[in-house]
């Protein structure tokens, strides 16, 4: 007996149907297994500081790390941005935690701001050296970029213990040849009102310029993001 026109329609559609299952079974397959073809998975820069990025007296979307997801965001660039800063961190604290911190985050990028509660503390000058050495050193083990941040002492601290104090960060980034930001507070900590009333921790309206301080050196090291501004 001859299938009917209909019937014929419908082992022709059913077969379609059937071809058309496979392919997606097989491009999903490709997808999940096959790194050309899954999605990208996000870089990730793990920010090692102190309150200056932990947004001390600030709401937690005020601060400039924040303010970098946000223009990581806007730029399509493919990161997750992890802040392990602590309030009153010294370089000694985050020598101690980084390992285990470089262990769980794996980041590609680490943004080294330590040191300020060191020079106001009045640590020995060659400790700051020796910790902020180590942590690079740390960090170019597990393949991560460096990008260090100095910064400086106010003035009541002294001439000559400013200037060997501002030099760490400069010996460091010399010895480590990594990227280096002089001092990332410039145009904040010369500006009464761009702080708080504590004098030493910047306000909200100083995070923009922070963030600023920071992108030109930063921007370089990212992945993605060589015809951006």
């Amino acid at each position: 007996m001859e299938p009917s026109g209909d019937t014929t329609r419908l082992l022709s559609d059913s077969a379609r149907m059937r071809k058309l299952f496979t392919s997606f079974i097989l491009s999903l397959t490709l997808a999940l297994f096959n790194p050309v073809f899954a999605a990208e998975e996000a870089s990730t820069i793990l920010v090692m500081g102190d309150s200056l990025s932990a947004g001390y007296g600030l709401k937690p979307e005020q601060g400039w790390v924040n303010l970098l997801r946000l223009k990581l965001q806007q730029q399509q660039l493919n990161y997750r941005v992890i802040n392990a800063s602590i309030t009153g961190d010294t370089t000694q604290g985050g020598l101690a935690r980084l390992p285990k911190t470089l262990q769980r985050e794996q980041p590609d990028i680490l943004i080294l701001e330590l040191g300020a509660n060191d020079g106001l503390r009045g640590f020995d000058i060659s400790l700051t050296r020796n910790n902020l050495n180590r942590m690079v050193e740390m960090a170019q083990a597990t393949n991560a970029k460096v990008l260090l941040l100095g910064i400086q002492l106010p003035a009541n601290y002294g001439h000559a213990f400013r200037e060997k104090f501002r030099q760490v960060f400069s010996d460091v980034a010399s010895k480590q040849q990594i990227a280096f930001v002089p001092f990332f507070l410039k145009g904040v900590a010369e500006t009464r009102d761009l702080m708080q009333p504590d004098g030493i921790h910047p306000a909200a309206e100083a995070q923009p310029v922070i963030l600023d301080n920071i992108w030109p050196e930063l921007q370089p090291l990212l992945t993605g993001s060589e015809n951006e501004t």
